[in-house]
């Protein structure tokens, strides 16, 4: 592999939100950054928008005029990528951030591969698709790694570095070691549905759905005790309205469906039927809460009893899903822990917060959930039922 340099030229194929993002990142860090997308147009846009908000850095001092301007002269507008993949010939690095369809990918990389050098690194950015499968188009799919953001790309911390079982080891370890280079905490996870932090924080919603379609508790609460009692930054119906109904829905089905219906992963009726209807939260106007101007938010049920239940079986089901990719050695216990704090800003990680409620105590929460439902959706991780047996510690 070549050495991690300022010098490598990355290529960002797609330029939404994510793509642009990745874009500004690269060129943040001194990178000849190459921008397609499907439209010409929406390239320029995304220019455009970087370059505002980079003039909002300057404007509050924490970047000067000169820096900015460099960052975007450094951003190559390629247009559109179709018939135009010859515009990445000379990078280093592709990182697609294009519609989640499986086939749409598999045609792009395949393009992409016709044009760059032999040891060029062909990445996704995929957030719940196969890395295997995106690669298994290619005549060189040891060049093929995930590198996956989360939203937005400029602040958000995390990265999951993802090698498929086709992954040449020092593509992913020189793609590590250069996202390293670009400021970022990466995690090494294996390329297996939702990889860690999409898989892991399913039952932050899932469990919140559930608990609302029982009525167990109302929005406004479960968000409240979350928040309050839980001491996570957003309850799970405001990040669901913020990442968007229709975003977050797609990622569930696409678990559920590539863990073979596992009833671990169920979606929710209640998100289909909102994003069925449009309500797909804050960029619709609408979600879980409405954000039209002078709308009034309900207000919780500020019981503390109520709200410590909740947080309680929200906070069982997420430790033991945490064991749970532990044990099928999804990522090391070091690594899950930081994808959940740094991926999205849990108030610690999964393992150490279980060993500090105890192991038996989350036990016996997630057997008495399996008890009173007879459901498989319940059903406690091996590993958590060994350190039981054991009396040793989650994240030992």
């Amino acid at each position: 592999m070549r050495p991690v340099s300022p010098d490598r030229v990355i290529g960002v194929v797609g330029a939404g939100a994510m793509g642009m993002g990745i874009a500004q990142v690269a060129a943040s860090h001194g990178h000849q950054v190459i921008l397609a997308d499907a439209s010409a147009a929406q390239v320029s846009r995304a220019t455009d928008s970087i370059a505002k908000s980079l003039q909002r850095e300057v404007d509050k001092g924490k970047r000067d005029a000169a820096s900015a301007a460099d960052i975007v002269t450094r951003i190559e507008k390629a247009g559109a990528i179709a018939g135009n993949a010859s515009a990445f010939s000379r990078c280093d690095l592709v990182i697609e951030a294009i519609v989640e369809d499986l086939d749409v990918k598999r045609r792009l990389f395949s393009d992409l591969e016709s044009v760059v050098s032999d040891s060029a690194v062909l990445a996704t950015n995929t957030s719940s698709l196969s890395v295997a499968a995106l690669g298994g188009g290619c005549r060189n799919k040891s060049r093929v790694v995930g590198i996956h953001f989360f939203n937005p790309a400029p602040l958000m911390p995390l990265v999951e570095i993802i090698p498929a079982i086709t992954t040449d080891a020092a593509v992913a370890e020189w793609s590590r070691a250069l996202v390293d280079s670009w400021g970022k905490v990466t995690v090494l996870v294996k390329d297996t549905p939702g990889f860690i932090v999409n898989r892991v924080a399913r039952p932050f919603y899932g469990e919140s759905l559930r608990m609302y379609e029982e009525g167990f508790a109302d929005i406004a609460t479960i968000d409240w005790a979350m928040r309050t009692v839980g001491g996570f930054r957003m309850g799970p119906f405001e990040l669901m309205d913020f990442i968007g109904n229709d975003v977050n829905y797609a990622v569930t089905r696409s678990v559920f469906e590539a863990f073979f219906y596992d009833p671990r992963y169920r979606p929710s009726l209640t998100q289909r039927r909102l994003v069925e209807a449009g309500l797909l939260g804050r960029k619709s106007g609408r979600g879980y809460y409405d954000y039209a101007d002078g709308a009034v938010k309900p207000e919780p049920t500020t019981d503390e009893a109520l709200g410590r239940r909740i947080v309680d079986r929200v906070l069982a089901m997420l430790v033991n899903e945490a064991a749970e990719a532990l044990y099928m050695r999804i990522a090391s216990a070091a690594d899950l822990e930081t994808a959940m704090t740094r991926g999205v800003n849990y108030p610690r990680g999964l393992l150490a917060w279980g060993d500090e409620i105890g192991p038996g105590v989350i036990l016996d929460r997630i057997e008495a959930l399996q008890d009173e439902y007879r459901e498989d959706r319940y059903r406690p991780s091996p590993l958590l039922r060994r350190v039981v047996r054991d009396g040793g510690r989650l994240g030992a």
